[in-house]
């Protein structure tokens, strides 16, 4: 348990941005799953559409510390691939 002020002071901070972080991932994990279910049903605009939604939202994310900036970029070039070879 945090005895000084200061300390007390970064726990709640903690818990206030553990918030933000979890909303931010969800949000991602959301646009990365819209993607996916398109590229299920094999509809290639929908696919392409939901990607070009989700990849700024990765970044973002990558941007705000969430992810890694790398990992953000493999996501999106691995789900830009398969969305790639619907349409071909």
């Amino acid at each position: 348990m945090a005895n000084t002020s200061s300390a007390k002071k970064a726990t709640r901070k903690i818990a206030r941005r553990t918030e933000v972080n979890k909303n931010r991932r969800s949000r991602v994990r959301s646009f990365i799953r819209k993607v996916e279910e398109a590229l299920a049903s094999g509809d290639k605009d929908a696919a392409a559409a939901a990607l070009k939604a989700a990849q700024p939202e990765l970044m973002r994310a990558a941007s705000k510390g969430v992810f890694h900036k790398n990992t953000a970029s493999r996501k999106v070039s691995r789900l830009a691939n398969r969305v790639k070879t619907l349409s071909a």
